[in-house]
């Protein structure tokens, strides 16, 4: 079993363990599991590659086998790209099969740098972020098993994020959130056109904080009249303050239209910050 190395990048003199980036104690400690109130479900951060692989297995498993997306094969059967090495892995279990039912990844803002880039950098330009990104984290490949889609996994995932923030001294949160082509039994991109039609009335970011797609979904030449819901993860974002940064870009691989997305700590509500972090 491949062991991941602690920590992936060092942010200040001690060593630190995945999963938090500042301490005070400079003994290097492996990341406790997250406590969580969802009953039988138990958060951790992955320590080891074979816990990635597991990670990667079930984002295979909704993205290519739920969604059709066109994915690399160069590790048949899961969800593999360059940014995978780069950034800290979340995980639930189901606590009674050990079966990894839930996970996003994490890229940091030192390990994005790293890398070049953030994944949201491929499919937006994301120049007026440029003041933010040195605390900001890109959230991605957020996905839930199907038999585990009733809110407690995404609840618990969104408790340890808060918990990684907090700790890690990061206020703002970026990610693509995915309208599938099918949804709500519309198939095309006229759901995707609809929502951002609703959205960029009641949820848009200010214009200092506006992005752009590098391949736009051509919203113009859809009917976007449609009354359509959000897909549950967008609506979930909503709830925690989010907003969107502009139109949504076509993402083919992926068989979907992308949001550009923002959370910022500051404007979590007060019943989701009592709920997920202890501080004021």
């Amino acid at each position: 079993m491949k062991e991941l190395p602690i920590p992936t990048l060092a942010l200040s003199q001690v060593l630190l363990p995945r999963g938090s980036l500042h301490r005070s104690d400079p003994a290097p400690l492996r990341p406790q599991p997250v406590e969580t109130p969802a009953s039988g479900l138990r958060v951790a951060w992955a320590v080891h590659q074979d816990e990635v692989r597991e990670a990667q297995r079930l984002r295979y498993q909704v993205f290519a086998g739920e969604m059709g997306a066109r994915l690399p094969q160069s590790e048949p059967g899961h969800d593999v790209d360059l940014f995978d090495d780069f950034c800290e892995h979340l995980l639930v279990r189901d606590e009674v099969t050990g079966q990894v039912v839930g996970t996003y990844r994490v890229l940091t803002p030192a390990q994005a740098r790293r890398v070049g880039s953030t994944y949201s950098d491929t499919e937006f330009d994301l120049t007026r972020l440029r003041a933010l990104r040195s605390r900001m984290v890109e959230l991605g490949r957020s996905c839930v098993h199907a038999d585990h889609r009733q809110g407690g996994v995404i609840m618990a995932l969104w408790a340890a994020l808060a918990g990684f923030m907090v700790r890690n001294r990061l206020d703002v949160m970026i990610g693509c959130a995915s309208i599938p082509m099918l949804h709500n039994g519309i198939v095309s991109g006229d759901a995707a056109a609809s929502i951002w039609r609703q959205l960029c009335h009641t949820h848009l970011a200010p214009i200092e904080n506006r992005v752009r797609p590098r391949l736009p979904l051509p919203v113009e030449r859809l009917d976007g009249t449609l009354s359509v819901e959000p897909p549950a993860l967008v609506r979930g974002y909503l709830r925690l303050g989010a907003r969107v940064l502009g139109p949504p870009a076509w993402d083919p691989d992926f068989n979907s239209a992308d949001l550009p997305m923002m959370m910022r700590m500051a404007d979590l509500p007060p019943r989701y910050r009592q709920r997920f972090m202890s501080v004021p």
